[in-house]
């Protein structure tokens, strides 16, 4: 619930707007003067203040310049009973959100309140966007692949095409997003994002179009959705293979016509963004299921940008692995703990169902959890608290490559392609053996798509041996 403070030196004005604004169910307080209403900023946390001009003790505007000074975003709305286009002006300079004539008229009033606290909002969030943004990592590593995705940013983020991120969860789909925002024409204006998955589907209209008060059961008040909070910026969908389709539909109608409804409403609103999207799903497989609008990936699909497995670029892994060591060791405030090579070589060889993400969380628990000098039996032990079946596939993939002196023997393959085959064959065969080959758990266990793993098995000549 929004938070108002009334700064006004009549008392029938400060009822008259208390009641109309709780009645909207805002908390409003009220004082009498500038003095303690400053005071009261200072002291509390506010979203919005309504301040006289013409007070005692202290001017509405010195009021505004004193309390910005604290709180530079605090949105003021400046009222008066001696209203000219001269003091509007002025207010409008020393950082007023708007200004009003007494008596108010009762819907300017409501319009003017909602509109400053939407956008109080927006600039909150674009501020910790834009923080994020600051610390934003580096896309770590040399591999081609990821050299490719380095490239690709390069080339289209000054571009206004949209883009299309595929990759398994955890692998930094959101990162390469982050980055195209970051690296182009739009950078100053905010990236806003929204995980589809996590919004049910039955809001997430309302969470991208926003909606008018009363156009269903909770809309209690106007809301502004993403679209509009991105206008100018870029707008992030994420998991947007998860989106229902009539929400598809009207994400569709938006990119064609630039211009979106909210909830309940009639009136267009224009909209100027640039949109990503990012999926772990098979796009082509939920369109032949009736799943996603083929139209709709048309247009998301300008540019693909593809980011590989982990266990795709096995030769990234000691970069990143350090330096996710020095970050969660500077975060924690101790000295930075090594990685021995043989616990380097433990990190590669194991399967990273969780990719980057999984990594980074490995690497905080060996930090935890180890001495100085982190180990390949540090690896090996603290690799899969939940019952070592990681540590089992990576084993058996190991053995599959070593030779009788337990060294391994990489004589047998030509290039690194070849091994990465081999080694994905044993991971595969692993899984299903070890789930009594049900297909769909193995693609759930190995979290690829059932589709991808059919493919896998008849690429890899995989059979299932019967007694």
């Amino acid at each position: 619930m929004a938070k108002l403070l009334i700064i006004d030196d009549e008392r029938a004005i400060r009822s008259t707007l208390r009641e109309i604004l709780e009645y909207e169910n805002y908390d409003v307080e009220d004082i009498d003067n500038g003095v303690d209403g400053l005071e009261l900023i200072k002291k509390k946390k506010f979203d919005l203040v309504l301040c006289d001009i013409k007070m005692n003790r202290m001017d509405g505007m010195e009021v505004l310049e004193q309390a910005l000074a604290h709180s530079p975003d605090l949105p003021f709305i400046m009222i008066s009973g001696h209203g000219t286009v001269e003091t509007a002006i002025e207010a409008s300079k020393k950082g007023a959100f708007d200004f009003i004539s007494k008596p108010p008229d009762l819907n300017r009033l409501l319009i003017t309140v909602r509109n400053a606290l939407d956008r109080g909002t927006l600039v909150t969030e674009t501020k910790v966007l834009k923080r994020k943004a600051s610390k934003t990592r580096d896309i770590l590593g040399s591999s081609e692949s990821i050299n490719k995705i380095k490239e690709t940013i390069e080339r289209v983020a000054p571009t206004e095409a949209r883009v299309l991120i595929t990759g398994a969860n955890g692998s930094g789909k959101e990162l390469v997003a982050r980055w195209l925002h970051e690296k182009s024409q739009r950078a100053d204006s905010p990236l806003i994002e929204v995980n589809c998955a996590a919004i049910p589907s039955e809001l997430i209209e309302s969470e991208l179009f926003g909606h008018e008060k009363g156009s269903f059961t909770s809309a209690v008040k106007q809301r502004i959705g993403k679209f509009e909070l991105a206008n100018g910026g870029t707008l992030f969908l994420d998991e947007i293979g998860d989106m229902s389709l009539s929400a598809q539909a009207k994400v569709l109608r938006a990119l064609q016509e630039h211009k979106i409804t909210r909830v309940g409403g009639e009136k267009e609103q224009e909209v100027n963004v640039r949109v990503l999207a990012a999926t772990n799903k098979d796009l082509l497989k939920e369109i032949e299921d009736g799943n996603f609008r083929m139209d709709l990936y048309h247009r998301l699909n300008v540019i693909n940008i593809h980011v590989p497995h982990l266990t795709e670029r096995i030769e990234d892994i000691p970069v990143i692995a350090q330096n996710f060591l020095e970050e969660i060791c500077r975060d924690y405030g101790m000295p930075v703990k090594t990685i021995s090579d043989e616990g380097m070589v433990a990190l590669q060889r194991l399967p990273w169902s969780g990719n980057v993400r999984e990594l980074h969380n490995m690497i905080e628990r060996l930090i935890i959890l180890s001495d100085k000098v982190i180990t390949g039996h540090d690896v090996t032990a603290f690799a899969n608290p939940g019952g070592g079946t990681n540590i089992g596939a990576a084993h058996s993939v190991h053995s599959a490559v070593t030779s009788s002196n337990g060294t391994p023997d990489y004589e047998k393959f030509n290039n690194f392609q070849d091994y990465k085959d081999h080694a994905e064959r044993e991971f595969i065969k692993f899984k299903l053996e070890k789930n009594n080959w049900n297909v769909s758990k193995t693609a759930d266990d190995i979290d690829i798509q059932r589709s991808h793993l059919y493919s896998k098995i008849e690429k890899f000549g995989l059979k299932r041996v019967t007694e």
